[in-house]
């Protein structure tokens, strides 16, 4: 927009108050029934957010505190359209999307980790993303399969 046709006083604080867009994966966005809640909690704070923002008087300031939610905003609405949300899985006998898997590494460190869509993933909360290397590695696998992920050999020993 022009800043002709606006009350900035500068290009400048224009330029401030328009951010680039967060960035969209280019994989699928796979999402358990959980992360499209929160992904819909989430657009709905941002909505909040913006109209709170709306409620500042100064233009400046308005539009200052407006950049973030907005930003959100077009994020969280584009990853809700684009949601396909994936039902828990059946079996426990194969990792698969939802699975929460404990794995041995080789150097005798256990991990468990729920993998989960892009979004939702939090690996200190113990949730990974399936677009992830050690998720890549052992989708598919069963209990008791041995997968190299990045330079470690890594052995699956349950999967829920």
């Amino acid at each position: 927009m022009s800043v002709a046709f606006t009350k900035e006083e500068s290009a400048e604080t224009a330029s401030e108050t328009l951010l680039p867009d967060r960035p969209i994966s280019s994989h699928l966005n796979l999402v358990t029934e959980q992360g499209f809640v929160a992904l819909e909690r989430q657009l709905q704070e941002a909505k909040s957010a913006y109209e709170a923002a709306q409620k500042t008087e100064d233009v400046n300031e308005r539009r200052r505190l407006s950049a973030n939610p907005l930003r959100d905003i077009r994020y969280f609405a584009e990853r809700v359209r684009t949601a396909q949300i994936i039902a828990a899985p059946d079996s426990a006998d194969v990792v698969a999307f939802g699975s929460t898997v404990t794995f041995s590494r080789a150097d005798g460190r256990e991990q468990t980790y729920r993998i989960v869509g892009e979004d939702e993933a939090d690996p200190k909360a113990g949730s990974i993303a399936f677009v992830s290397p050690v998720a890549r590695a052992i989708m598919g696998k069963a209990v008791g399969d041995v997968v190299t992920a990045g330079n470690q050999d890594i052995e699956i020993i349950a999967i829920s």
